[in-house]
């Protein structure tokens, strides 16, 4: 998963990749670390997906932009609209049998 540091890094991602997830979290949340290398893990079985990961901390806009009330967040973009928003307790098998559906679709 790369790290992005600005709204544009991740605009330009999304827009140049048909299914991106983005990973947005911040350094001093427990959750956040918890569920982050679940979330690698499980973008291992869907090597088309570009994966981001965002620090709130670091881009205090992306609140604003994509409307984050709390972290860890599971955005998921195709085609650069979001379908998938999953925020802080995040389960991994929904979230797998979601990115199977749309990543069938995108090939």
């Amino acid at each position: 998963m790369n790290s992005v540091h600005s709204l544009e890094e991740i605009q330009t991602t999304i827009n140049e990749n048909k299914l991106t997830l983005l990973y947005i979290s911040r350094p001093d949340c427990s959750v956040c670390h918890g569920l982050l290398p679940q979330v690698e893990e499980l973008l291992e079985e869907f090597p088309s997906v570009a994966s981001i990961h965002a620090d709130a901390d670091r881009i205090p806009e992306i609140a604003g932009e994509y409307s984050i009330f709390t972290v860890p967040v599971v955005l998921v973009f195709v085609e650069g609209k979001e379908l998938i928003r999953k925020a802080r307790f995040v389960p991994i098998g929904e979230l797998r049998e979601q990115l199977e559906r749309f990543a069938e679709f995108i090939q």
